[in-house]
This record gives structure tokens, sequence and C-alpha cells, in this order.
């Protein structure tokens, strides 16, 4: 079997260009699964189904211990710090909030959904971007 370099190349500046942490392709015979942690080819018609692994060296994956109480997101889909364009955002760093006060919108197939904080106090970090895409458990924010 040989290996396209070239696909798997373009598939990880996919993972880079879209956010993503996994991503698979298949052709025929041939499955190819990239992700930040690794990237994996086997040939899945042969009774000896061959697997190369080879570690990914991306800058975007960090392994920073967060002190403090996440709140993550319920849902995949892109984060909004406010509940339309040019409003007040629901959360600011510093701010104190209590249980079940909306700290983000994450909002998945045009529908806005509301994410509660899952705990009270003063907000440390505001993790995700505006607008930034987030995937089903990623940090939004950091309380104290």
């Amino acid at each position: 079997m040989k290996i396209d370099k070239k696909i798997i190349k373009e598939l990880s500046d996919y993972l880079d260009e879209f956010n993503l942490t996994e991503l698979e392709y298949t052709e025929k015979d041939t499955k190819i699964k990239v992700s930040k942690n690794n990237i994996s080819i086997s040939d899945q018609n042969s009774p000896n189904s061959k697997l190369i692994s080879k570690s990914s060296d991306s800058p975007k994956v960090s392994n920073n211990i967060k002190s403090g109480t996440e709140i993550k997101s319920p849902i995949i889909g892109t984060a909004y710090h406010a509940p339309e364009p040019g409003a007040k955002k629901f959360v600011e760093i510093g701010k104190k909030i209590k249980k079940g006060d909306t700290v983000m919108i994450v909002e998945a197939m045009k529908t806005m959904n509301h994410v509660p904080s899952t705990s009270e106090g003063v907000v440390k970090e505001i993790v995700v971007e505006d607008g930034q895409p987030v995937e089903f458990g990623q940090t939004l924010i950091i309380l104290e």
C-alpha cells in the first residue's frame, strides 16, 4: 500500500483551518484518520491490517493545567459572548455570576442555545473568542 502524503498534509491543514480535533477520510479500501494527537492510516481489506501512527506537532495543542471551575460547552457549535452583535456581553472578566446565569450562547443548526453556569464564582478567564467554533466539552470560561 502506497501512502499519499499529499492527502495527509491536506487533511492536517483542514484540522487547523476549521479548528477541528479529528477528521476521517475514506476512499475505496483506504481509511485515513487524522487528529491533533496522532495520524493513523489503515488498509481495511487486508487480513493483517497495517497501522501507521505518527505524532503530530501542533502548536495549538496545549496541556496547560487550569485552576478554577471550568464551564464547558454542552454542544458543538459557534460560541457567542452576547445575545446579538453590539449588545452587552453575558460575562466579563472579574464579574461575579450565580449558578444558572447565562454565560454564553452556542449556536448549532441556526438554534441559539443558552449555556448556563454550573456553579457560582468570579469570571477568571474567557477561554473562547466571540464567534469561535467550539466542541462538546470544550472549556468556555473559568471561574475562581
